[in-house]
């Protein structure tokens, strides 16, 4: 009788064990919020709670929740709003790379510094992202901030079988502005039915003009945060093309065009050229009936030129230091080059690790489907995206400008002067 009741206790004893290590285990699970946008169609949600469940099944000590909260200016605002509001917000977040400084203002985020400085690897993988990509994810004093995600840059799409049908060679893009509007006139039809370009006016009306901008010689801005360049002769011709397209030459509608709206007049025959985001060629050849081309931005008088574009992952300066670094590894998980490749594939956005184009399944899609290293092959002319202190203020007053030219407001020069006059007054306090 004796020795059951000691086995007893002992059984007892062992489980009572076990049950504290379960609750011990439980306890040191660190939970954290991940707040992703859209820009672009297609099942993103979809693909990212896959590799939430794929990154917390290979890291039991981490629970990543990820949630999808708008579209960038959401997910600006959303946090913004919660922190303001003496919550903590997400622990890491996808924030546009144009944000930079205004995240930095306000002291949400944090420099990645430290993590990548204690991190082995971390200096070789930060070296393995593209340069063009690394631009918006630094400082005026060269102090890393972000790691480059859902990482894009404007390319042209243009439909084969219409280029067959007014009798262009289907196989080579328009490579100069004045190639693109001689395309543009023949693939026009005058009774509306078709226009032969469209390049959105609404959203990011300053991201695909600096594709203009920065190819006729100037980008908006340089490497100091508290400077824009609007008004260069440069930039106020390549503003006054822009509007010949719809008010002078009628191969584009007149007014403003709604970025959401592009693709899908695209896809259904309404345009036969169009300026997007990469990020949405996965979505573009999944929809179209037709042979997708796709090509750089066409040249202005100093080349080929593209801003880049996309948004950066940040940790948030009100998590806890448990909550950091377990959104450290996540933002290493989703920068790594093996999803990278699969995030390119899947969405369309360009793959920011160079290291990950060698890696499949991208590699043998580049092979089958050539479109998608368009935007990579272009990155050696790509520049830095309009990013400023005061930057929402400051890229709205620039799109503002562009929109009263486009619809016949206002010249360009005088856009432009007010524009720059505007930019120079909000960023005087930090010159």
């Amino acid at each position: 009788m004796l020795k059951r009741s000691v086995i007893l206790m002992v059984v007892l004893a062992v489980l009572a064990l076990g049950m504290a290590n379960v609750r011990t285990e439980a306890q040191t699970v660190v939970e954290i919020d991940f707040y992703y946008p859209t820009a672009v169609g297609g099942p993103i949600t979809q693909i990212i709670d896959e590799y939430a469940a794929q990154f917390n099944a290979a890291n039991p000590d981490i629970k990543v929740n990820a949630v999808y909260a708008g579209g960038y200016d959401e997910i600006y605002k959303a946090v913004q709003t919660q922190i303001s509001g003496g919550g903590t917000g997400p622990d890491v977040a996808i924030f546009l790379a144009v944000d930079l400084f205004s995240l930095i203002e306000n002291d949400f985020i944090i420099p990645l510094t430290e993590f990548i400085e204690k991190t082995e690897g971390a200096k070789e993988a930060i070296a393995d992202f593209f340069p063009a990509f690394m631009l918006n994810t630094l400082d005026e004093f060269g102090v890393i901030w972000g790691i480059p995600f859902q990482r894009s840059t404007p390319v042209m799409y243009y439909n084969k079988d219409m280029f067959r049908e007014v009798g262009l060679d289907p196989e080579v893009a328009p490579k100069t502005w004045q190639d693109m509007l001689e395309a543009a006139k023949k693939l026009t039809k005058p009774d509306g039915s078709r226009w032969g370009l469209m390049i959105p006016s609404d959203g990011f009306p300053y991201w695909l003009f600096q594709g203009f901008a920065i190819s006729n010689g100037k980008n908006l801005v340089e490497a100091s945060p508290t400077e824009v360049f609007f008004n260069t002769p440069s930039t106020v011709e390549a503003l006054e093309f822009f509007a010949s397209l719809s008010r002078t030459h009628k191969v584009m509608p007149e007014g403003i065009i709604k970025w959401g709206d592009t693709p899908t007049a695209f896809t259904s025959g309404q345009a036969a050229i169009i300026y997007h985001t990469t990020g949405s060629l996965t979505n573009i050849l999944r929809n179209a009936n037709f042979e997708v081309g796709v090509g750089f931005l066409p040249q202005g008088k100093a080349g080929y030129g593209a801003p880049t574009g996309g948004g950066n992952l940040h940790i948030l300066k009100t998590s806890s230091p448990a909550e950091q670094a377990a959104a450290w590894r996540w933002i290493q998980f989703l920068s790594s080059p093996e999803i990278q490749a699969d995030w390119g594939v899947k969405t369309g956005y360009v793959a920011a690790r160079q290291s990950a184009w060698e890696l499949e399944p991208l590699k043998s899609l580049v092979k089958e489907k050539p479109q998608y290293a368009v935007a990579r092959d272009q990155l050696p002319f790509a520049q830095k995206e309009l990013s400023t202190y005061r930057g929402l203020d400051v890229r709205q007053t620039f799109g503002k400008a562009v929109q009263a030219v486009l619809t016949g407001e206002k010249d360009a020069k005088t856009a432009l002067d007010e524009a720059q006059a505007a930019a120079d007054q909000l960023l005087a306090p930090y010159r």
